[in-house]
């Protein structure tokens, strides 16, 4: 009896997207603002502006201000910096999936007008399906590459977001856990001292976590609008290419048809 072949990557993406394909939600196309014109761009820019809103609130509330003095690490302040620098790249992304979006629409209105622009991800895919003898597994990770290939930094960001708040959070209890073993015995007078050291170790253990996840969630949301757009681009272009197109990428050599 032959072995069983074993699993590939593309298995994995397979058996990865028939899980996620049952899942509440996970089918809905992008929204019909997503759409329009630069319309990612803009929910992101809606969605960066309630942010900055209540950002503005935790100041006014001097919340920014207790969060830096309680925490001596500098952490928290590092989380918000890096929150805000990711945050900005999703904007620019945004931008470019969306100038992307209109081109392939403009394709789809213009039918054969192709040309072999490396800045149009579409019309570079399709020439390059179009030409004797091309592989069209190749274009097609061309493609994902151009589409997703920037995504997977963002979310290596993302998880140093969470990976710096639990560091926060060892550092803490570890301050918390020294100020405990430098007590040779209890006395009442100096309770309100040792009081305040040990809630130093725990607020920073607690404030680098909380701002850590906040981080984490807040850039997730963002990054998982990204890739469901690159995601729909991408399908939306494969779904564009002409089945003689695909057909004669398919050729194993060149123009010529499968056979024997």
């Amino acid at each position: 009896m032959a072995d069983a072949t074993p699993a590939t990557p593309s298995h994995h993406r397979i058996l990865g997207a028939a899980l996620v394909s049952h899942l509440p939600g996970a089918r809905r196309s992008p929204l019909a603002l997503e759409q329009a014109p630069n319309g990612l761009f803009l929910l992101w820019l809606a969605y960066m502006g309630l942010l900055a809103f209540g950002a503005l609130l935790l100041w006014r509330a001097g919340a920014w201000h207790r969060l830096v003095a309680a925490d001596p690490t500098g952490l928290t302040v590092i989380i918000v910096l890096l929150f805000t620098g990711c945050s900005l790249w999703a904007g620019r992304r945004a931008w470019t999936l969306g100038l992307q979006r209109q081109q392939l629409d403009g394709l789809l209105a213009r039918p054969g007008l192709v040309s072999p622009n490396k800045e149009h991800w579409s019309a570079e895919y399709m020439h390059g399906c179009a030409q004797p003898g091309a592989d069209q597994n190749t274009w097609m990770q061309i493609l994902g590459e151009r589409a997703h290939g920037p995504h997977e930094m963002a979310w290596w960001l993302n998880g140093i977001q969470l990976k710096l708040g639990l560091l926060g959070k060892v550092i803490g209890f570890s301050i918390l856990a020294l100020q405990l073993g430098q007590m040779e015995s209890f006395d009442a007078s100096q309770s309100a001292q040792l009081l305040k050291n040990l809630t130093g170790g725990l607020g920073i253990a607690l404030l680098t976590t909380v701002t850590g996840l906040t981080g984490n969630i807040l850039l997730g949301l963002q990054l998982m609008r990204l890739d469901r757009f690159a995601d729909a681009l991408v399908a939306d272009t494969l779904a564009a290419t002409p089945p003689a197109t695909q057909a004669l990428a398919g050729a194993p050599h060149g123009d010529r048809p499968p056979g024997p």
